[in-house]
């Protein structure tokens, strides 16, 4: 079984025990999460997509907060000697999908 979530305004393709990485959310480590913008849903040649969405929720537990890889902004105006340098780290939380059910 699989769906298609809507996350934050990003869309994952989520099976039950994946992993994902998503923005940062406001909820605890270890508390439970619930998903109800399901997209499509399905397993083999029998899938539902919706319109706009399907009836259904998707639970997921969050497993951590962190910080991604920096990205280095860099502006330079040439032979002007203006050069800065700027960096940025986004917050991110990693969810588990458990369950998938769809009416």
């Amino acid at each position: 079984m699989f769906a298609v979530v809507e996350i934050a305004g990003f869309q994952y393709r989520v099976q039950p025990s994946d992993v994902l990485t998503v923005p940062k959310m406001d909820a605890e480590v270890g508390s439970s999460v619930s998903f109800t913008t399901i997209l499509a849903a399905g397993e083999g040649s029998n899938v539902r997509i919706g319109a706009p969405t399907v009836s259904g929720s998707v639970t997921a537990t969050v497993v951590a907060h962190g910080k991604a890889e920096k990205v280095v902004v860099f502006h330079k105006k040439r032979r002007k000697g203006y050069r800065k340098k700027n960096g940025h780290r986004q917050h991110f939380t990693q969810v588990q999908i458990g369950t998938i059910s769809v009416a």
